[in-house]
């Protein structure tokens, strides 16, 4: 069933207010989101935090199955967290490394991610090792498999790159994985929301994703996916009564499912908040949400183009809805500053996000736009035209 963008437009206040080229930050929420985030904070405020999330357990409860459907899982494999870096980290720190194990991991790895398995390689004397990408930024799979052998402990990916529209083949990567029976970690962060997510066509263990990029949910919430396969290996590096039961003295058994990587308390708005989101996007359709934003990311690429001075940072030919620029003689701040004041949200992409792929290409801090399906062409447009008053000054 195709989009009705009218409906979209109307159920996004933000549109009123600003032109928002900033969706792989935070994007706007549509009004169904909002509400459903103030009727229950107006609900706690009524009858206490405890009861109000006594009153809508069902309601809290039906935020795993909206995330099972958006990933093809099952509800128990489903992790609901504070944001992607706690449910990533819950996740990548309960892996049991031992000293002489080996991360791969790919060029244009998030800086989160990055220092993570620095620091398990330090603790553990675990190697970290990255897997070459040719001249376009495209992983060689070819090397990857080259590089397995029966220590590679771990393969984990950053699925959209936060600093270009770049998307890995994980799938791909995942094939490799499984064939050779290696944990596999995802981070979805800039993918979930604006393309199709299937853990089954992924064959990753571990998929972590946040609310307020691309499925256009509230900050502070994110999940995790943990395969049930997989869930009794890893240990979570912290554990509360909700993750785990006080048996005896001496005793504790952790929880059977994903939610060993949950703690107690839970921002009940923000949750009910994602669920409202992600079923938002479910109903336009995923498939529908990823060719309007490569249709609105496609025009914008090419309109930057025609702007002397301005250079795209796009090398793989696989692009989604992040579009980075740099403008000769203009520093980015400066000129993320001059569109902001113009109506238009953008941001910058510092080189120490992504160290590795910024060192390799040589990238400036770049100036950071991202489309959704909410946009439309006069609002590039006008974007487009602050760019190249920027460029010609």
């Amino acid at each position: 069933m195709p989009m009705n963008i009218e409906k979209v437009f109307a159920d996004t206040p933000g549109k009123k207010s600003c032109i928002h080229l900033n969706n792989c930050g935070s994007s706007l929420m549509p009004q169904s989101v909002l509400q459903s985030q103030i009727d229950h904070l107006e609900l706690e405020a009524a009858i206490g935090g405890y009861e109000a999330a006594n009153k809508r357990h069902d309601a809290i409860e039906a935020v795993y199955d909206s995330v099972a459907r958006l990933i093809n899982c099952h509800r128990d494999e489903v992790a609901v967290v504070e944001n992607a870096t706690v449910g990533w980290a819950m996740a990548f720190y309960a892996i049991p490394f031992q000293a002489g194990d080996r991360i791969l991991t790919v060029e244009a790895e998030y800086a989160s991610n990055y220092v993570a398995y620095l620091q398990i390689a330090k603790e553990k004397n675990v190697s970290v090792e990255v897997i070459p990408s040719d001249e376009n930024g495209v992983v060689s799979l070819e090397t990857l498999e080259d590089m397995i052998d029966e220590r590679v402990r771990v393969i984990s990916v950053t699925h959209v790159p936060t600093n270009s529209g770049l998307v890995n083949p994980v799938e791909e990567i995942g094939k490799i994985a499984r064939k050779h029976n290696i944990l596999y970690v995802v981070d979805a962060c800039q993918s979930a929301g604006q393309m199709p997510l299937d853990v089954e066509k992924i064959q990753c263990d571990v998929l972590s994703a946040t609310a307020r990029k691309f499925l256009r949910g509230p900050r502070g919430v994110g999940f995790v996916y943990v395969r049930s396969s997989v869930i009794e290996q890893l240990h979570p590096p912290m554990i509360d009564l909700l993750s785990a039961t006080w048996v005896s003295e001496n005793e504790y058994v952790l929880r059977s499912d994903a939610r060993r990587f949950e703690n107690w308390e839970n921002n009940y708005a923000a949750k009910l908040g994602m669920g409202a989101c992600i079923d938002y996007a479910l109903e336009i359709g995923l498939d529908n949400i990823q060719a309007r934003i490569n249709e609105l990311a496609d025009y914008l690429r090419n309109s930057l183009r025609k702007i002397k001075g301005v250079k795209l940072h796009t090398l793989n030919p696989n692009q989604c809805g992040i579009v980075t620029f740099s403008i000769a003689g203009v520093e980015s701040a400066d000129a993320v500053q001059t569109i902001l004041q113009q109506g238009v949200n953008v941001s910058t992409s510092s080189p120490a996000s992504t160290l590795l792929d910024a060192t390799k290409n040589n990238l400036p801090v770049l100036v950071r736009s991202s489309v959704h399906y909410y946009n439309d062409h006069q609002e590039i447009d006008k974007f487009i035209n602050i760019v190249r008053n920027i460029a010609n000054s």
